[in-house]
């Protein structure tokens, strides 16, 4: 199985561009991963849904009937680390051939996003800026590898 991981827009903070270089390459010891930039559209002089529907064109060319694609919105599931490691595990079980991972931009999904779209995850209740969302989420799934392997980095 391969992992694309999809955000919507670049990242403009270094921190986080550095945090997630560092999640990508120890990402890649367990997995086949893919960071994929998706193109944000400028929402400044453009009703929130014009965005959503511009920024679905990108998203949709991701979403295939033979893989798996995740949003991450904050409707969707919420799970603890452990949760988060058995959903990749089943994932991985059921033989499929890419899992993405999509992040909308700042008004989130369109409807016909969402209705394409595998599973919805909840990183959280709580709202977090859009771009740090890369680098928690980045951080969550590398947790997820290291507790598939048994590997000291969580402490159960």
């Amino acid at each position: 199985m391969k992992i694309v991981f999809a955000p919507t827009g670049r990242t403009t903070e270094s921190y986080v561009a550095n945090g997630c270089d560092i999640y990508e390459k120890r990402l890649t010891r367990y997995i086949p991963f893919l960071t994929q930039i998706l193109p944000v559209t400028s929402g400044q002089t453009l009703p929130p849904s014009t965005v959503i529907q511009r920024e679905a064109e990108a998203q949709l060319k991701l979403i295939s009937n033979s893989d798996y694609t995740v949003l991450l919105d904050e409707g969707g599931i919420e799970f603890t680390s452990v949760e988060f490691s058995k959903f990749l595990q089943q994932r991985m079980n059921q033989g499929i051939r890419q899992l993405s991972f999509i992040v909308g931009g700042a008004y989130g999904f369109d409807p016909e996003v969402k209705q394409m779209a595998s599973f919805k995850l909840a990183l959280s209740k709580m709202t977090f800026p859009h771009q740090l969302v890369r680098l928690l989420f980045m951080e969550q799934l590398y947790r997820a590898f290291t507790i598939l392997k048994n590997e000291p980095y969580h402490h159960i």
